[in-house]
C-alpha cells in the first residue's frame, strides 16, 4: 500500500484534495463562529461528509494504477 497516496497532498486526487480543504476551510469557519459566540446546529456533519469524500477518494487512488490510463494522441 502506498500510504503516501494518503498523507502526501501531491500524491492525492481531487476527491482527497477538496475534502482535505474543505475539513480545513469547515474547522476555520467553526473556530470563528466559536470565537463570535455563536452555534451552528449539525455543523459537526459536514466533517462526516468531508471525511466519507476523503475516504472515497482514498479507495480510488489506492486502486487506480497508472498503466491503466488511456492516452489520446491528437493529430493535426
Amino acid at each position: 500500500m502506498e500510504w503516501s497516496k494518503i498523507f502526501n497532498p501531491k500524491e492525492m486526487n481531487s476527491f482527497q484534495f477538496i475534502a482535505l480543504t474543505g475539513v480545513i476551510m469547515s474547522a476555520l469557519a467553526q473556530l470563528f463562529l466559536h470565537l463570535w459566540g455563536k452555534e451552528v446546529e449539525s455543523f459537526h456533519y459536514l466533517y462526516l461528509c468531508w471525511g466519507t469524500l476523503f475516504l472515497f477518494g482514498t479507495i480510488q487512488n489506492l486502486r487506480h494504477n497508472p498503466e491503466d490510463d488511456h492516452h489520446h494522441h491528437h493529430h493535426h
